[in-house]
């Protein structure tokens, strides 16, 4: 009965110093890992590229499923890497457009993957940091999409054409705001849900949007029934830069924009982030599309 009690005891230590060992190795995992909210899209389109590769060692931005916020993201994440910062990110995967700046502002969210129009990125500088630019003003490129049949958009050529079109965007993106209004439209809808303007694109209620290029699908955009075509040969550009920001008040967000600033560097003189927008053709090669308002450029 004795050895039976001594058993039970030893056996009960065991499992204690188990669950303790357990709860120590969580906690510190828990500890070198940040909560990060990511657009469920966005995650979905990033595995695809990255299929299981380190992705701290891709230095090929073509293939499947490339968009212009994976190329971001793997970016960011190199950048940091290089930079010393050395945490972990559990991804918290949903619909997080809407309030991705306002968690930034609380501290609830360390960065953003998706880069920001300066002229954005300003507005909130009380409370993010503001990286180096990874487009610098008139590098970043739009493609004009419509419906494929609506025929009359494809014909256009100048800027001059754009007066008898719509369009549709918010003014919560100043840079696409202000490009789109300097085009003296016919009109100009807004709306400040993306994926109403693409189903207001698709329906014919507004003629076309700004989108990257996605050389990956032949820059034809399907999503579900809704589906968009690029105007071949033309592009438009912004007078504005794109930045990462990051979040003054996380409790991680010095050394991580320290970190990031450091890498950028480091991919600049490498000469690794314009090349990868251009191998994933989000910078068209030059004399390949016609930039109709590049004149509009403040390039100073």
């Amino acid at each position: 009965m004795l050895k039976l009690f001594r058993l039970k005891l030893c056996l009960f230590a065991l499992f204690h110093l188990f669950t303790v060992f357990v709860a120590s190795a969580s906690a510190a995992k828990s500890a070198n890992e940040i909560d990060m909210y990511i657009r469920d899209d966005l995650f979905v389109d990033f595995q695809a590229f990255v299929a299981g590769r380190d992705v701290h060692e891709i230095k090929s931005f073509s293939g499947y499923r490339m968009r212009r916020d994976v190329v971001d993201m793997v970016l960011a994440l190199q950048a940091l890497k290089l930079g010393g910062f050395d945490k972990g990110f559990n991804y918290q995967i949903g619909k997080v457009t809407l309030r991705n700046t306002n968690i930034l502002e609380r501290g609830k969210q360390l960065l953003s993957f998706d880069t920001y129009w300066y002229a954005d990125a300003e507005k909130i500088s009380e409370y993010a940091y503001i990286s180096e630019p990874v487009f610098r003003k008139g590098e970043y490129l739009a493609g004009v999409f419509a419906h494929p049949e609506n025929r009359k958009v494809f014909n256009i050529n100048s800027l001059e054409d754009f007066t008898k079109f719509t369009s549709i965007s918010t003014p919560r993106w100043h840079a696409d705001w202000e490009t789109l209004k300097s085009l003296k439209l016919k009109k100009l809808y807004q709306d400040d849900e993306w994926l109403q303007q693409i189903r207001a694109v698709d329906k014919k209620w507004a003629d076309f949007v700004l989108l990257p290029f996605m050389p990956a699908v032949n820059n034809h955009y399907k999503l579900h029934s809704l589906e968009l075509l690029a105007v071949p040969g033309i592009a438009l550009t912004f007078n504005d830069s794109r930045h990462f920001v990051v979040s003054k008040n996380h409790p991680d967000g010095q050394d991580a924009y320290l970190a990031l600033q450091k890498g950028l560097a480091i991919l600049s003189e490498q000469k690794r982030i314009k090349s990868a927008y251009i191998e994933a053709g989000f910078i068209p090669e030059k004399g390949s599309v016609k930039v109709l308002n590049s004149e509009l450029i403040n390039k100073d």
